[in-house]
């Protein structure tokens, strides 16, 4: 008996589906996120008011994907440009990222270091003159003497939020993390190790750092988040100094790396022990007690991303848990999402974003 045609039809289209291989992980979180790039060139959070307007989340999604080898995921040059287009229509006459409404500034130092990155990356025409203001910018917004701070305070050597350029006692938010994207972005811009930039802001990362030289036994290795902002340090205080934990010593050992710290250098080689000894998959190790158990999973993919570029900078072997653990947790479309909203990972255009540089740092790895 003849079979119907539809039902031999059904059969063909159900064997394809069965036999057809999934596209890799990077492939599959690449389509998504440039199916998510908007028709003015930008990425804009449907998560959080703040990332709409799509000024820090831009350049932060376009790095990403630039990350990706072209011999993994063809760019489609067009969008890129697009992207670069978006950034630049979004930059002041200084070359300030984040600042196009005032009233509201997204993230500016952080906006600007990563524009400067892509722009460094894809070299656009004209890209040098917009760096070079970047970077000047950038230079201005360092909390050292040009804007009234000395060594004794702090904040010396850091950079916060950015905006209006801060004075003493005001030292709004400061962070190792945005410290870090300063430091690369000013490195990728050329900037040599042995500018006074990088001096100084070496004082607020070792200000950062639980090390003793003399007393070893006294101090982990490891980083923490803010000299100048208690709460913000998320794994808390032991009653003599702040905890150290997975993010920030990821982002320390980066920091370091990026101003011109030698691989032998004592610090760096007391984060690593830190890091390496700690490390597991991607639950962000150094949380102790109840009051902190969202953390390790509320940070997980931002230390996915930064502790994988860690351990690539330092040339180390590691294991595949983290790689493993996004390509089972990454979802139909492509994306990614944290259960968490803790610091904005529940965006699946963060965690994607974060999920994709993770993939690319892993495949470097030794």
């Amino acid at each position: 008996m003849r079979r119907p045609a539809f039902a031999v039809f059904l059969f063909i289209a159900q064997a394809a589906c069965i036999h057809a291989p999934q596209k890799p992980a990077l492939t599959r979180a690449a389509d998504y996120l440039w199916s998510e790039q908007a028709a003015d060139g930008g990425w804009h959070s449907r998560t959080y008011g703040l990332l709409r307007s799509g000024q820090s989340l831009t350049p932060f999604v376009l790095e990403a994907l630039l990350e990706i080898p072209e011999d993994v995921y063809q760019r489609p040059a067009a969008k890129v440009d697009g992207a670069i287009a978006f950034i630049r229509r979004n930059m002041t006459s200084a070359g300030v990222v984040g600042m196009m409404d005032p009233a509201i500034p997204d993230y500016p130092n952080y906006a600007t270091a990563l524009s400067l990155r892509v722009l460094c990356r894809w070299r656009p025409a004209g890209w040098q003159r917009d760096a070079a203001r970047m970077v000047e910018c950038l230079r201005r917004q360092q909390f050292t003497e040009q804007n009234g701070w000395s060594r004794d305070d702090r904040a010396y050597g850091a950079w916060g939020m950015g905006g209006a350029e801060l004075r003493p006692p005001d030292t709004g938010h400061v962070d190792l993390s945005m410290t870090r994207h300063v430091l690369e972005a000013l490195r990728a811009a050329g900037i040599p190790a042995s500018d006074p930039v990088f001096e100084r802001a070496r004082v607020f990362l070792n200000r950062c750092q639980n090390f003793d030289a003399r007393h070893s036994a006294d101090a982990d290795g490891g980083f923490f988040f803010s000299t100048t902002e208690f709460d913000t340090n998320k794994a808390g205080h032991d009653g003599k100094s702040f905890r150290s934990y997975g993010t920030t010593t990821a982002d320390g050992i980066l920091a370091l790396n990026a101003a011109g710290m030698p691989p032998d250098d004592a610090r760096l080689r007391a984060a690593t022990r830190w890091l390496t000894s700690h490390h597991r998959d991607m639950d962000v190790p150094g949380f102790i007690g109840e009051a902190y158990q969202r953390w390790p999973r509320g940070l997980s993919f931002y230390y996915a991303a930064v502790s994988t570029r860690a351990f690539r900078t330092l040339e180390l072997t590691v294991d595949r848990k983290v790689a493993d653990g996004l390509e089972k947790m990454q979802r139909s479309d492509g994306s990614w999402a944290n259960t968490e909203n803790l610091v904005k990972e529940d965006d699946p255009l963060i965690a994607s974003a974060f999920a994709v540089s993770a993939l690319v740092a892993d495949r470097g790895t030794k």
